[in-house]
């Protein structure tokens, strides 16, 4: 049963601060609400947070064989989730202050349709999930026991998601006093993907295991949709990164988007996106958010309040990390 379209209207914490001159804004002039014109586009293309070449490299394997861009993305994304050694994605990820794994994660496709699960356990790839979701139900999300339930029925296998390693820490951080995780290492928690394919559609993907150590039950950005992904196929997508609660206040991806159908670039748009989130949050200096963009070009955007986030993009030009531009600087 297909999914039915979202409709598009619109529907890490305390740290070491690190100071700095404030960088100046992006370009703040009114422009036309066009989409724009893919002439000199580039494609296939796919655009990731964080340093991530094995993610990106699986997802440009389905694009060079002229694989669609949803494929892509959760082919991506799903390497993430399956790595241990990642402890902010699928398993292996921290879990919350009672030692469970919760994972979050969402897909959206070039026709508007999406899904999602939030606060699912006992199943690593939440992306899958989601896409089943999307594709198999008339919801766009699952929650919880429901959602767990759900990806049995749909064949996925039951896993211990908690592994020793997160599993030590935890206990570690229980001594603890007080919580306080740590800028672009417990702050960041997701992993976000977007992808232009031969035919020029875009796709994009979010998944998480949310903030280490939050309160059972809280859920971020990252698994809804407008928060921490849209994709508009006529005009291009945006994923974020960071605090989820700040990014959903604003809902930063459709955000990023919408100023990029006003005519910004994505980087101006990823810049206004943050700009909004300063604006707003006197104790920005806190807590991070990472956002990046393409547009139907191929043009690609990121942007951060701290130092540290990057993002990988990966076309017919190979692999390329970039160091995102970011509101503080060292």
């Amino acid at each position: 049963m297909k999914r039915r379209k979202f409709l598009k209207k619109s529907s890490l914490s305390t740290a070491g601060i690190i100071s700095a001159p404030i960088l100046t804004s992006c370009k703040t002039d009114s422009k036309a609400e066009v989409p724009i014109t893919p002439t000199t586009i580039t494609k296939p293309i796919v655009i990731a947070t964080w340093n991530v070449p094995n993610s990106t490299a699986e997802a440009w394997k389905v694009l060079e064989k002229n694989g669609s861009a949803l494929d892509a993305v959760e082919a991506g994304v799903k390497m993430e989730e399956a790595d241990v050694n990642n402890q902010s994605v699928g398993k292996g990820g921290r879990p919350d202050r009672d030692g469970n794994v919760t994972l979050d994660a969402c897909i959206m496709d070039q026709n508007g349709n999406c899904g999602a699960v939030v606060y699912m356990q006992n199943v690593t790839h939440a992306v899958s999930v989601a896409r089943k979701v999307m594709e198999d139900t008339p919801h766009v999300m699952l929650a919880g026991k429901s959602a767990e339930k759900f990806a049995y029925e749909k064949g996925f296998p039951k896993e211990n998601l908690l592994t020793e390693k997160s599993k030590a820490e935890w206990l570690e951080w229980k001594k603890e006093s007080k919580y306080a995780p740590v800028i672009n290492i417990e702050n960041h928690d997701t992993i976000g993907m977007l992808a232009i394919d031969e035919k020029g559609d875009i796709s994009g993907a979010c998944t998480t295991s949310g903030m280490a150590y939050k309160m059972a039950g809280r859920i971020g950005d990252s698994p809804i949709i407008g928060s921490g992904l849209f994709v508009d196929n006529e005009i291009g997508g945006a994923t974020a990164t960071g605090q989820g609660e700040e990014i959903v206040k604003t809902v930063g991806s459709f955000l990023v988007v919408e100023l990029m159908r006003q005519g910004r670039s994505p980087q101006e748009a990823c810049e206004e996106a943050v700009n909004r989130i300063i604006k707003n949050d006197p104790n920005f200096k806190d807590i991070q958010v990472g956002y990046i963009a393409v547009n139907k070009n191929g043009e690609t955007g990121g942007y951060c309040i701290h130092p540290g986030f990057s993002y990988r993009i990966f076309s017919e030009k190979g692999h390329e990390n970039n160091i995102s531009a970011s509101y503080l600087k060292v």
